[in-house]
C-alpha cells in the first residue's frame, strides 16, 4: 500500500507540475495579448490625435487661402469694371472686322430637277 500511495503521490506531483506550467503559460499568453491590445490602442489613439491636430492646421490654412481668393476676386471685379474700348486701344489692341465663312446651298434648282430623268423600276 505504501508503494501505491508513493506512486500516487508522485503522479499527483507530476500532474501539479503540468497544471502549474499550463496555468503559467495561459497567464503569460493572456498578459501578452493584453499588452498587445494596449499597444495597439495607444498607437490608434496617438494616430487619431495627430490627425485631429493636422486637420485643425489645414482648416486654418484653408481659411487663409479663402480670404486671399476673396481679395483677389474683389480686385478682379474692380479692374474688370474699368475695361472698355478706350483702354484696349491705349494698350495697343485693334478692332477687327469679322468675316464669316459661307458656302453655297446644296439644294436643287428647278432647271436641274427637270433635267434629271428617273428610270422606272420594274418591281
Amino acid at each position: 500500500m505504501k508503494e501505491i500511495s508513493s506512486k500516487l503521490k508522485m503522479h499527483v506531483q507530476n500532474v501539479n507540475v503540468i497544471n502549474h506550467n499550463f496555468e503559467r503559460v495561459t497567464l503569460n499568453t493572456i498578459l501578452a495579448f493584453f499588452a498587445a491590445l494596449c499597444f495597439l490602442y495607444i498607437l490608434l489613439l496617438g494616430n487619431m490625435v495627430g490627425n485631429i491636430v493636422e486637420r485643425r492646421s489645414l482648416e486654418l490654412s484653408v481659411r487663409n487661402l479663402s480670404s486671399d481668393v476673396s481679395a483677389l476676386e474683389l480686385t478682379y471685379l474692380s479692374m474688370s469694371s474699368n475695361v472698355d474700348l478706350n483702354l484696349s486701344h491705349s494698350l495697343g489692341f485693334k478692332e477687327t472686322k469679322a468675316t464669316f465663312a459661307t458656302r453655297k446651298s446644296i439644294g436643287l434648282n428647278t432647271k436641274a430637277v427637270e433635267s434629271i430623268k428617273t428610270s422606272r423600276n420594274d418591281i
